[in-house]
């Protein structure tokens, strides 16, 4: 009984000592199966050349770019047990009866290539494959029957004498472990005995890892840690062996060259060093949400990744930048921090906390956390100055002497935000407090501090108290709302001369948000645009001239001069510093933001801290930051940028792209511009997926990106990891994206050219085919305007013929007119001779009647001379008229068509009868053409019933009118 009281206390002092935290806790992040979209286990993890990660999970391959999850799974649909990647970046896989390797396809898709066809069908039951070890081109795989050996597309088979428990490997040699044999390494071809100690012939081991030029350091399930030197195994003892026992290690790994990390079954991580002391612990207390660690990854930026028994856990182990908390019950938020009597001191907003300093490493973040609340200092801890030894506390209470971790008042007034020495000598007499309520004097004297009293004659609430460097009498102090104020103080300090408040009218910006420091010896003014000093001869501010353009338009909020004469300011809670031990861009120093501080300062009530290069407290809203700021330089990479997918949008999305750039079968950085992608028009949507292998810089990565061919510019900076284009016109376009972790630290260009091809109507065959018919069309046009040319000159010609004719026609009618004209006048005249011939025959004939009748009447002889010379004249004249042209024959010369015309529709016309119709065409009546005739008149009327028969005439027919009518159209 007594022995196991004694061994329970041994346990529970061992257990307390190592179970201590450590200051510092590194950035832990958590991702649970709801994150990535998986299998809740995950067994082992990996990274490959191009820093994506690679988990076995219990529904497959699961892989992690910085932002997107992806998960890939076995044939089988068997969960991923074991994961190795080789020189060529083939990820091989083990899992239940399947064994093979991930590799890309031509589009950088990750495509599944099993190797369990190569065995026999009698030896593929082949249960969980556990272990994967890839040395050289060999690849080997252990399940509990069976080590498979795979080189030039053979696989090759061991079988034990019992079964194999472990495999692993140092450098590129391979072990392995029998039951009841112990220890096996592969030697060309043969597993040869290593060690056959008892413990490594029923002890399961978990890990082998190198500890010294000839050393082996394994670790076993439930025994613990071993060395293997001289051919000899023995036990490794630790300052934690009970934990180790107790929590059973499932796997461990060599981290650098003098510490290791063990995942334990329950315990979580640990970190020991080759002394076998703990160093680190990382369990659900520190963050881990499952102490059941299955697998263990130091990824390229000597960061830990964990594969847990639920989810997965990233422990930047290596970050520059560590969170402390004060009281991990209450995360509040921090004012003040000062190192004093090897002890860390924290001003909160719930109190004064101090930590004993443990740690040998010149980094504080690694010494053990076990804060305290002092004594006395409930409430704001506004500030801490230590002064010839002695710590003063500014509290909302007043201020107060800290001694062996009990605040002791010096005086109790409203609130005391800072102090401020009135001289650069040690030790300092006089120090200036600021307060609630104006400024208070203390006094060292008699190695101890003594309240002098309120200094009379300013009642202003000052926070920001500065010594002017060459006049003791004199500070400087500034109000946020109010202005910069310069007192001038009393020789001894008790009291207020004059106060003098410069304004924006005194060539301040503005005459709020300035805040007075001293940077370089010289007091300066942080304003909203830049830093300001004072110009004595002036009497005014003017621009701090040694930062030249630098900070000119930043807005300030606190400034702090470290050891080295690096500034370090707050800008709109973004944290900065000014390193003059780095000159760049032509000037004396560099600025660096530390990005992962964004946002996380105190606003109004900044805090910076600087004990030294590897030690900056700064004041947090939760707990606060140590910095290592020598380390977070080193650290400084530049960051890379991985094209994860690229997806054709349209109603369904499809994968052209899944992150590989493959080149000649083997992944490369650059895309194969051999191999361009072409898509279709209809597929002129596409998506960008894009993130960073920078982990530890996750929520602080800005990215730009530019489409090569359709944006002119980069896009601004920010932390989008998308971007989709839609509709895109046909052309050839290259995609650029790049990345920054902060300004001026950009990673190299990632691109991927892509082809778009024209719809088919917009194709050059189209086109050929649109300027062939434009050509035709042409080629028809200028036909059919030469045929329209043609018909229109045709027409023309034809309408000038027809003018022509018309004209011809009107000649014509002329000429017809006026021969009908010729014609109806010589008719006329025909008619008025023909009358005149009627009448003189008539007159005549009754000369001679009359003469005739006196010569009977009277007697006379006609037998005489005169008389029958008369009778004979008479005669003679009738003889020259009958001589004369008969007045039808003049009627035919003058109307031969309408002779001709009766001709040819009458033929039996005779010539007699033709002259009948020209005298009744002259409208003749019978006795005028009986006398013209020499006929009597019913000879004429004879003739004319003759005439009517000949002309088939009805008795209703005028045979003047017929006659007539005839005329009249014999044109």
């Amino acid at each position: 009984m007594i022995r196991f009281f004694f061994f329970l206390v041994a346990f529970l002092t061992i257990e307390s000592a190592v179970a201590q935290d450590l200051m510092g806790i590194p950035q832990i992040k958590n991702y649970n199966n709801e994150d990535y979209r998986a299998g809740v286990q995950n067994w082992d993890v990996k990274q490959g050349r191009n820093g994506i990660l690679y988990f076995g999970n219990n529904e497959g391959l699961l892989t992690f770019d910085g932002r997107y999850w992806n998960l890939y799974r076995l044939p089988n649909f068997t969960a991923v047990r074991s994961i190795g990647i080789d020189a060529k970046n083939r990820i091989y896989v083990g899992g239940q009866d399947e064994f093979g390797y991930f590799f890309p396809n031509a589009q950088g898709i990750l495509k599944y290539t099993s190797l369990l066809h190569l065995l026999p069908e009698s030896a593929r039951k082949l249960a969980d494959i556990w272990d994967i070890c890839v040395a050289n081109d060999e690849v080997f795989f252990r399940c509990g029957n069976a080590v498979l050996q795979y080189k030039n597309d053979v696989v090759k088979q061991y079988k034990p004498a019992t079964s194999w428990l472990f495999l692993g490997q140092v450098n590129k040699t391979i072990f392995a472990q029998v039951r009841g044999s112990g220890l096996m390494v592969y030697n060309q071809g043969v597993w040869k005995t290593f060690c056959t100690d008892e413990v490594l012939k029923q002890a399961s081991a978990t890990a082998i890892m190198p500890f010294g030029s000839d050393t082996l350091l394994i670790s076993t399930l439930k025994r613990g840690l071993f060395l293997f030197v001289n051919g000899k195994l023995r036990a490794f003892k630790t300052n934690f062996d009970q934990i180790l026992l107790n929590d059973r290690i499932f796997f461990a790994s060599g981290i650098n060259a003098e510490q290791y990390a063990i995942g334990t079954t329950s315990g979580g991580m640990y970190i020991m060093n080759k002394s076998g002391e703990l160093a680190q612990k990382y369990n659900y207390r520190e963050g881990l949400q499952n102490n059941n660690v299955r697998g263990i990854l130091l990824d390229r930026d000597k960061n830990i990744w964990l594969a847990l028994d639920d989810g997965v856990s990233f422990v930047a182990i290596n970050s520059a930048v560590k969170n402390i908390y004060p009281d991990r019950n209450k995360q509040v938020t921090s004012y003040a921090f000062r190192k004093y009597d090897q002890s860390l001191y924290i001003g909160t907003s719930n109190g004064l906390y101090v930590s004993k300093l443990s740690s040998e490493s010149s980094d504080l973040s690694y010494s053990s956390s076990n804060f305290v609340e002092v004594k006395n200092t409930k409430g704001q801890v506004w500030g801490l100055n230590e002064f010839n030894n002695q710590l003063l506390m500014a509290h909302e209470d007043g201020t107060s002497i800290i001694k062996d971790n009990v605040a002791m008042p010096l005086y109790a007034l409203p609130g005391t935000w800072m102090f401020e020495p009135l001289e650069n000598v040690y030790p300092i007499t006089d120090v200036i407090a600021g307060t609630y309520n104006g400024l208070q004097k203390l006094s060292f004297s008699n190695n101890k501090f003594n309240n002098l009293g309120k200094i009379e004659g300013l009642t202003e609430t000052l926070r920001f108290i500065v010594a002017d460097n060459n006049n003791p009498d004199m500070i400087w102090a500034s109000h946020p709302y109010h202005g910069v104020y310069k007192i001038v103080m009393s020789p001894d300090h008790k009291s207020v001369l004059s106060t003098k408040m410069y304004t924006d009218k005194d060539g301040l910006p503005l005459k709020l948000y300035n805040y007075v420091y001293r940077i370089k010896n010289r007091v300066v003014i942080a304003t909203v645009k830049g830093i300001y000093e004072f110009n004595a001869s002036k009497n005014r501010f003017v621009r701090l001239k040694m930062l030249g353009n630098a900070l000119n338009q930043t807005s300030i909020q606190y400034l702090k001069e470290d050891n080295e004469g690096n500034i370090w300011f707050v800008s709109n809670k973004k944290v900065g510093v000014i390193d003059f031990s780095r000159p760049a861009k032509g000037r004396a120093f560099s600025i660096i933001y530390l990005p992962q501080l964004d946002g996380k300062v105190v606003g109004g009530f900044e805090s910076i801290y600087v004990l030294d290069s590897k030690n900056i407290f700064i004041g947090a809203n939760k707990g606060a930051y140590h910095i290592n700021y020598s380390k977070y330089i080193q650290n400084i990479t530049r960051p890379n940028v991985v094209l994860s997918t690229v997806k054709l949008e349209g109603k369904t999305d499809s994968l052209v792209f899944g992150g590989y750039f493959v080149k000649n079968d083997s992944i490369t950085d650059k895309q194969d511009r051999s191999k361009i992608p072409v898509y279709t028009y209809n597929l002129n949507s596409i998506h960008f997926e894009f993130s960073s292998t920078i982990f530890e810089h996750d929520k602080n990565l800005n990215f730009s990106y530019q489409l090569k061919g359709f944006d002119n510019e980069w896009s601004v900076w920010s932390n989008k990891r998308e971007k989709g284009y839609t509709n895109l016109p046909a052309g050839c376009y290259t995609f650029n994206v790049k990345a920054r972790a902060e300004t001026g630290n950009e990673s190299k260009v990632v691109s991927y050219t892509f082809e778009i091809l024209p719809a088919w109507y917009n194709t050059i065959w189209m086109k050929m085919i649109y300027i062939a018919l434009i050509l035709l069309v042409v080629v028809l046009i200028i036909k059919w305007q030469k045929g329209k040319h043609k018909k229109e000159q045709a027409r023309m010609t034809y309408l000038h013929q027809l003018e022509l004719e018309r004209n011809e026609k009107e000649i014509v009618r002329l000429q017809n007119e006026k021969l009908e004209a010729d014609v109806n006048y010589k008719n006329k005249e025909l008619s008025t001779m023909t009358l005149h011939l009627v009448q003189r025959g008539r007159v005549l004939a009754k000369i001679k009647e009359v003469i005739s009748t006196v010569v009977k009447n009277h007697d006379i002889n006609e037998s005489s001379p005169s008389f029958r010379h008369l009778i004979r004249l008479i005669r003679d004249v009738e003889k020259k008229d009958q001589e004369l042209d008969h007045p039808s024959v003049h009627f035919s010369h003058l109307n031969t068509e309408f002779f001709n015309k009766l001709k040819h529709q009458f033929p039996e016309l005779s010539q007699n009868d033709l002259k009948f119709c020209a005298y009744l065409s002259m409208n003749l009546s019978s006795k005028e053409m009986a006398q013209l005739m020499n006929v009597t008149i019913k000879a004429v009327e004879v003739g004319r019933y003759r005439l009517r028969k000949k002309l088939h005439l009805k008795p209703e027919t005028n045979l003047y009118e017929f006659l007539t009518d005839i005329s009249n159209h014999r044109a």
